[in-house]
């Protein structure tokens, strides 16, 4: 792997200090909107007693509140290490990490490396992964129930939006890049895997959709 695939492109933007910014925004203020309604999906649907996978988990947030809510365990995955102490740090205060474990896994290249889970969540993951369809096939292949997912809007201003902080990451020599993935094809990618959709939310900043199998 190498540039925004690679452990070492992610870790150039999502490194130790990025971690502890959004842990520490989570202890202050508790979930962002579009991690609200993710949640409110999922409990809506039913998440007593489920396994749940989060693929590109940070620092771990969704996660803890669906154990609060009672999932049975959660699985993170991600590309870099550089999230998992805030992680444990957050499972710990809330009584919750025997019920939870993290792996460094690329999933959409080593999906056998991930066990199936009743619940799959991405929140602000496919735009920073340049094979969406890869990346939610294998998502998909994974989730036994639900899936949800969040992507930003694709018009003309995050499109120029997106081009320019690749610009900036550019000059700065980091190896990572934001796609702006069109949002039917992201779709059509996880009805060929026999998901369907059951939920739509269009925010400003992220739109939510949920899938049921």
């Amino acid at each position: 792997m190498s540039g925004c695939c690679s452990p070492q492109g992610h870790y150039a933007i999502f490194d130790e200090r990025f971690a502890r910014s959004v842990a520490d925004r989570y202890r202050r203020r508790g979930l962002t909107a579009a991690q609200r309604q993710i949640i409110g999906f999922l409990s809506r649907r039913g998440v007593e007693g489920a396994t749940v996978l989060e693929v590109g988990g940070g620092a771990g947030e969704i996660g803890v509140e669906l154990l609060k809510r009672g999932a049975d365990h959660v699985t993170t995955v991600e590309l870099v290490s550089s999230y998992d102490a805030e992680a444990a740090s957050l499972l710990e205060a809330a009584g919750l990490i025997h019920r939870a474990r993290r792996l460094q896994v690329n999933i959409a290249l080593d999906p056998d490396a991930v066990e199936a889970a009743d619940i799959v969540v991405l929140h602000r993951v496919v735009c920073c992964y340049p094979d969406h369809q890869g990346l939610l096939a294998s998502a998909a292949s994974h989730a036994r129930r639900l899936l949800v997912f969040s992507h930003p809007p694709r018009n003309l201003a995050t499109i120029a939006y997106a081009g320019a902080q690749n610009l900036v990451f550019r000059l700065a020599g980091h190896g990572f890049k934001t796609f702006m993935h069109p949002p039917a094809e992201m779709l059509a990618t996880l009805a060929r895997q026999g998901l369907a959709p059951v939920y739509r939310h269009r925010g400003a900043l992220w739109h939510v959709a949920g899938f049921s199998r």
